[in-house]
C-alpha cells in the first residue's frame, strides 16, 4: 500500500495507492460506522463495484444509499447533477453526510462538484475507476460540469477528505479507456519530469499489460507531482496552470464534435501535439522532441492528429472560450524540453493555426 498525502494545511487529505482497496474499509478514511454517506456511480460501474462496496460499508455501521447515474460524458450536466440532490433530499441526508464518488472522471467532477453545493458543503471521498481519474482528475479538488459551450465551465475548487486508488479497477477498463487515461499520464513526464517521460518510453509495454508493478509506480509518480503542484497552487494562479498542457486545443475537440464522441484523453493527447508544434514555430521547442511525444502517444494507441472535419476557425472560436482566456488573450502552456513548461499569452493566431495544420502531417 502506497499513501500520498496532499499538503494543504487544515484540509490536507491522503491518497491511498494498493490492489484490493474495496475490500478494505479501513482505506475509507475519515467515514466511521454510525455515519451517513451517498454513494453516487453510474449504469456500468454499478453493475461492477457497487454491491461489493456497499456490502465493505454498511457491515461497518455506514448507513448508506446510492444514486446511480448514466454513464457518459455527456451527462455531465447541471440536470444530471440535479439527480444526487434530489436523491439526497428525499433520503434526508444532512450537512454531516459524505458523498463517495465511485467512477472516472465524469462522476468524480459531478460529484465533486455536488459536494460542494449541497447544503454549501459537505464531505467527499473520491474513489477514481480509471487510469485517468487515478492519475489526474481525482486529485486536487477541480470539480465541474460542462456546458453546451464550454467544457467544464461550471463548477468549484472543492477538496476531497482522501483518495482511494484500487489498481485492481483497471482490469475492467476497455482499451480505449486505458489509452485515454495514459495521455495524462505522458502529460506529467512533458511538463514535470522528463527523467518519468523516458521511464514511460521504456516502460508503456509493461503498462499496456497491466503490469501491477509498473502500474502502481505510475500512478505513484503522477499522485505525486499533482500533489506537489496542487500544495504549491491550489487555485490555478501559476504553476498549476501548467497541467492544463494539451487542454486548450483538446476542449476545442471536445466541445465541436459532442462529449463523448473524443475522449477526453484522445483530445488532450492531440491538443499535446498542437502545443509542441505551436512551441516549434516559436522557437522554442525541438522537432526531436515533438517526434519523441509523437511515437510515444501513437504506442500508446492514441490519436495524434485532430478530426478530419474541424476547420480552423472551429478550433479558434471554441479556444477563445476556454476558461484560460484573460481579457480576450489565449493563455497555452507550451513545452520548453521534456520536464519543462511554461504559459505563454503572446502567441499569435497566425501561428496557432499554422500549428494546427502542422498536425494534418503527424
Amino acid at each position: 500500500m502506497e499513501k500520498i498525502t496532499v499538503l494543504l494545511g487544515e484540509r490536507s487529505y491522503p491518497i491511498t495507492i494498493a490492489a484490493g482497496l474495496l475490500k478494505d474499509p479501513t482505506a475509507f478514511w475519515p467515514l466511521k460506522a454510525g455515519e451517513n454517506a451517498m454513494l453516487v456511480t453510474n449504469k456500468t460501474l454499478d453493475l461492477l463495484y457497487s454491491e461489493r462496496l456497499s456490502n465493505l460499508l454498511t457491515a461497518t455501521g455506514v448507513k448508506l444509499d446510492q444514486v446511480i447515474l448514466p454513464d457518459g460524458e455527456r451527462y455531465k450536466t447541471l440536470a444530471v447533477m440535479d439527480e444526487v440532490f434530489t436523491a439526497l433530499l428525499q433520503k434526508s441526508h444532512g450537512r454531516d453526510t459524505t458523498l463517495i464518488a465511485l467512477g472516472g472522471g465524469v462522476i468524480g467532477d459531478l460529484t465533486g462538484f455536488a459536494a460542494a453545493s449541497y447544503q454549501r458543503g459537505v464531505r467527499l471521498i473520491q474513489v477514481p475507476t480509471t487510469l485517468l481519474s487515478q492519475v489526474d482528475s481525482s486529485v486536487g479538488g477541480k470539480t465541474a460540469v460542462n456546458h453546451p459551450l464550454g467544457k467544464n465551465m461550471i463548477g468549484a475548487f472543492y477538496q476531497p477528505s482522501s483518495v482511494v486508488i484500487d489498481t485492481d479497477c483497471l482490469c475492467s477498463l476497455p482499451p480505449r479507456e486505458l489509452a485515454s487515461g495514459l495521455a495524462e499520464v505522458i502529460k506529467y513526464g512533458v511538463i514535470l519530469d522528463g527523467a518519468f517521460f523516458n521511464w514511460l518510453e521504456e516502460n508503456l509495454d509493461e503498462l499496456l499489460a497491466l503490469d501491477r508493478k509498473a502500474i502502481g509506480w505510475c500512478i505513484r509518480r503522477c499522485c505525486e507531482l499533482k500533489a506537489q503542484v496542487v500544495a504549491a497552487d491550489e487555485h490555478e494562479y501559476s504553476q498549476r496552470s501548467l497541467l492544463n498542457l494539451g487542454h486548450t486545443f483538446g476542449h476545442a475537440i471536445e466541445v465541436h464534435m459532442g462529449y463523448g464522441k473524443w475522449l477526453h484523453g484522445e483530445a488532450v493527447a492531440v491538443g499535446m501535439v498542437m502545443a509542441a508544434r505551436t512551441a516549434e514555430r516559436l522557437g522554442q521547442f525541438s522537432n526531436a522532441d515533438t517526434c519523441r511525444i509523437i511515437e510515444l502517444l501513437r504506442r500508446a494507441g492514441l490519436p495524434v492528429q485532430g478530426p478530419k472535419s474541424m476547420e480552423d476557425e472551429d478550433y479558434l472560436l471554441n479556444m477563445l472560450r476556454d476558461k484560460k482566456v484573460l481579457a480576450g488573450n489565449l493563455r497555452l502552456v507550451l513545452p520548453l524540453a521534456l520536464g519543462r513548461a511554461e504559459v505563454r499569452s503572446s502567441v499569435t493566431h497566425d501561428i496557432i493555426i499554422a500549428a494546427i495544420n502542422d498536425c494534418k502531417k503527424n
